[in-house]
């Protein structure tokens, strides 16, 4: 039986009763259309989940008693930075949805040379919050109980120059190393190109900063693809798919 998971940025306690936020709310009765006496888990965030139980429903609310606290956590022993350049549309959402799902800790996205989008102050505040619902729902999705962190827009090269990792990684199809060449480590920062890729002066740019130029096999893949196949290679080599 599939578990409805919901987040919620209320502090919760054992015992309390709680009332959905609006969206929330909408999902559970509207939606899924679960009844009194349903059973749901709520988790805010700050590690472990509560499962709850539907105690009223109305037009306007959703209240759910906390009955049991979960003490479950099942975030990748591996602290992945994932800097992404912003692509367009739904691309950008597909990367942010995957790369929750797959285990990365922090996402930070980036404008660059041949970034084509332009994100003005109004509008990144409503991306920003466009894709901190995406990356909360891969997190209710996937059973993650600690929300990745989404740092603000940067520039490419503020975001290269302060970025720390035990492994710095930037993809470059005529690189001798591969992830398997890497030594083993907990710690990595991953730099991924948009839809037109990097410049010389960005690749240069990490590499200066210690960046490492890995190949990903034979072939070039798209920019919402690229990220998450390295993620779930470190994953598989040195993080929990092992």
């Amino acid at each position: 039986m599939r578990i409805t998971r919901i987040y919620t940025t209320q502090p919760l306690q054992l015992g309390a009763a709680v009332a959905l936020d609006e969206n929330a709310a909408n999902h559970v009765a509207r939606v899924l259309r679960l009844p009194v006496g349903a059973q749901i888990h709520l988790f805010n965030g700050h590690g472990g989940e509560y499962i709850s139980r539907i105690t009223s429903i109305s037009k306007r609310e959703v209240i759910v008693m906390l009955e049991q606290f979960i003490a479950q956590d099942i975030s990748s022993a591996l602290t992945i930075h994932l800097g992404q350049v912003i692509s367009r549309g739904e691309r950008m959402d597909y990367t942010l949805q995957k790369a929750v799902e797959l285990g990365v800790t922090e996402i930070t996205p980036l404008t660059s040379d041949f970034c084509n989008v332009k994100l003005q102050e109004e509008r990144a505040d409503k991306k920003m919050a466009h894709w901190q619902g995406v990356m909360t729902s891969a997190c209710e999705q996937s059973g993650r109980t600690i929300v990745p962190t989404l740092h603000q827009p940067q520039p490419i090269l503020t975001w290269i120059a302060s970025a720390k990792a035990q492994h710095k990684l930037i993809l470059e199809p005529a690189a001798e190393n591969t992830i398997k060449s890497l030594t083993p480590a907990l710690e990595f920062a991953l730099l991924i190109g948009g839809e037109g890729g990097l410049s010389d002066k960005e690749i240069q740019y990490a590499t200066t900063h210690q960046f490492t130029g890995i190949k990903l096999g034979p072939r070039i893949l798209r920019t919402e693809t690229a990220g998450l196949a390295v993620i779930a290679a470190l994953q598989a080599i040195f993080g929990d798919f092992n």
